[in-house]
């Protein structure tokens, strides 16, 4: 078993961090996992992507992702085709927007059926954290939709991270998130 994740982000979202909390819970679990970084432009407000396996087996490859099973968009603006490029068939997904599950499916032109999930991170993030950094929320959106690694394990791994209140802050942000969105069953392509 491999499972391949796909962060699509703009710098100071927290893309990798959040990558990098998935790998740590899968292993926290037993299994492989690795996450790791793309950068363009390295500054804030960049296209940022980011990259989690979690396998089974004790080699686990560093290469970019071309066929995910599970897609995760932080930002609303990156929403679109080429985000989900590569898509497998019956993957995953995840995406910050204000939308259905069908109107996200809709907007990227979903050409294989997949389950989608939405959740406004941003509107989450700001209630919870008062600053639109949405990964924590987004990490909550995943587990809803994928179950790919345990909550309480996300939150443990949140809460050691960020310390104090502002590990608290997030560890809201997960728990809200996981009750807030929205995921489909098995959509089928959309059709122009």
């Amino acid at each position: 078993m491999r499972i391949d994740i796909r962060w699509h982000g703009r710098g100071g979202q927290g893309a990798v961090t959040a990558s990098e909390i998935v790998a740590a819970a899968a292993i926290l679990e037993g299994k492989y996992a690795l996450a790791f970084p793309e950068f363009g432009a390295e500054r804030r407000g960049a296209p940022v992507r980011a990259y989690t396996r979690i396998s089974d087996d004790p080699v686990v490859p560093r290469t970019p992702i071309t066929k995910p099973h599970i897609v995760v968009i932080l930002d609303p603006s990156l929403i679109g085709p080429e985000t989900v490029e590569g898509l497998v068939e019956g993957g995953t997904l995840v995406a910050n927007a204000p939308l259905t599950p069908e109107g996200l499916a809709k907007s990227v032109g979903l050409d294989k059926p997949a389950r989608v999930a939405v959740v406004d991170a941003t509107k989450i993030a700001l209630e919870t954290l008062g600053v639109p950094i949405v990964n924590t929320a987004i990490l909550g959106a995943l587990i809803r939709a994928t179950g790919i690694v345990g909550l309480e394990t996300v939150v443990k791994l949140v809460s050691e991270r960020f310390r104090g209140k502002l590990g608290e802050a997030n560890v809201r942000a997960v728990r809200r998130a996981y009750e807030e969105t929205s995921v489909s069953s098995l959509l089928s392509p959309v059709r122009a």
